[in-house]
């Protein structure tokens, strides 16, 4: 998978993370069928090995399904066996190295400059701004593009329509995005509802004019 361009195309990775297996998968397939299909199902939520197997059997080959809160290496290989092809840490971690081992891309969490380093070492393919709100929001993305202007950022964290729109604006490759888009759709929710919020968070990119390719 080209974990780059998938970024640079939808622009939004959608994370499920839910303590109900069927209600996730629901969430999933009900993201990819209102385009946004750049998914990410959370380790942290249940069952997550087994929505990844269904996810992946429902979804078939081509998709891109990824799987975050991979810490560990047993973590990059359990998710890499259950069918996902790329990986999100929280953090720079032994799962980016143990990733890139398996022919996965990774989008490493990143906090600081120092991260960002030791994160491009290690071979991530994009770098996830975590928690980006706390971290200062599109100020401190505009800051890092100063010492990396063609890094590909990803802000997650705190990312609402509204602040999709402003960090894409600011030079993001692409945002994650997770409870202000989910909402409590993998815990059983409305899937009326989340078809909404998927409508207005794709409005919101469209809005925005593309990417710079060189992030």
């Amino acid at each position: 998978m080209d974990l780059l361009t998938a970024l640079r195309t939808h622009r939004i990775v959608a994370i499920v993370r839910g303590d109900d297996a069927d209600a996730a998968l629901r969430t999933v397939l009900t993201l990819a069928e209102e385009d946004l299909p750049l998914i990410e199902v959370s380790l942290s939520g249940k069952d997550t090995l087994d929505v990844l197997r269904r996810a992946r059997a429902a979804l078939g080959s081509g998709a891109p399904l990824g799987a975050g809160t991979v810490l560990t290496a047993q973590d990059a290989q359990a998710v890499r066996d259950a069918g996902a092809d790329f990986v999100v840490t929280p953090a720079v971690c032994e799962a980016v190295t143990e990733a890139k081992r398996l022919g996965l891309p990774v989008l490493a969490g990143v906090m600081t400059p120092t991260d960002i380093v030791a994160a491009q070492r290690l071979g991530a393919d994009a770098f996830k701004i975590f928690p980006a709100a706390q971290a200062g929001g599109p100020g401190y993305l505009k800051a890092l593009h100063g010492p990396f202007p063609d890094a590909p950022f990803v802000p997650v964290g705190g990312v609402d329509a509204d602040a999709a729109g402003t960090y894409l604006a600011h030079g993001a490759t692409a945002v994650g995005v997770g409870s202000p888009l989910t909402g409590d759709a993998a815990d059983g929710g409305s899937l009326d509802a989340l078809r909404e919020r998927a409508r207005a968070f794709r409005d919101a990119v469209r809005a925005t004019a593309p990417a710079d390719p060189r992030r």
